[in-house]
């Protein structure tokens, strides 16, 4: 078996297609919110949680079969029907520079989705090849606890000190000490992120 290449993608103003409008639909158009992707469903009918979203304005509903002009400007495509004829005519009508991936088929697939955890900017994906969904789910779980709710907070802080050690310390020796630092015990269980920096900062200089 061909390793698979793991990748984070930017899916904003990007049109996504999703064939298919029922539970396997759903949790895929689900994994899409707040991506910035363009949604677009195809499918005669939908479930009612597909229409919610469609009445919000959140996703665009085609309320037709399938087409191979459905998907020309796709970006990425969704094959998530329950009929297997069905999904192999959506993964064979797709340009060589489109990406499929086949509801239940990871092998015929270009890419799959893995299970996903995160933590405001912290973004962890567990995958098994295909191997296991249920396994990969379990061990989302497992580090769900180890890696809780508080590290949401704790990355926007690394987020913007980091910018502000990379622009405004000269110092390469002081910066790496700074980077290495913000990374410990020290500044993830504590409330007073900010100020215990410029202590630190004091500190080392």
């Amino acid at each position: 078996m061909t390793a698979n290449y793991p990748i984070m993608l930017r899916l904003e103003g990007k049109i996504v297609v999703v064939v298919g409008g029922g539970k396997v639909a759903e949790r895929k158009v689900a994994g899409l919110l707040g991506k910035g992707a363009r949604v677009h469903v195809i499918s005669p009918e939908v479930t009612e949680e597909l229409r919610r979203l469609v009445s919000e304005g959140m996703i665009v509903w085609l309320q037709k079969s399938f087409s191979e002009n459905d998907m020309k400007e796709a970006f990425m495509i969704f094959a998530a029907t329950n009929d297997e004829e069905l999904n192999r005519l959506v993964k064979n009508s797709a340009s060589e520079h489109q990406l499929v991936t086949v509801a239940d088929d990871p092998e015929g697939s270009d890419f799959h989705v893995p299970s996903h955890l995160q933590r405001g900017r912290l973004s962890i994906a567990i995958s098994t090849g295909g191997a296991s969904p249920t396994l990969a789910g379990k061990i989302r779980k497992q580090l769900e606890e180890q890696f809780d709710d508080s590290y949401e907070a704790y990355l926007e802080f690394l987020f913007k000190t980091r910018q502000w050690i990379l622009k405004e310390v000269g110092d390469s020796s002081l910066k790496r000490k700074l980077l290495t630092a913000i990374v410990t015990p020290r500044f993830l269980s504590n409330e007073n992120r900010d100020e215990e920096f410029r202590r630190l900062y004091e500190e080392l200089m």
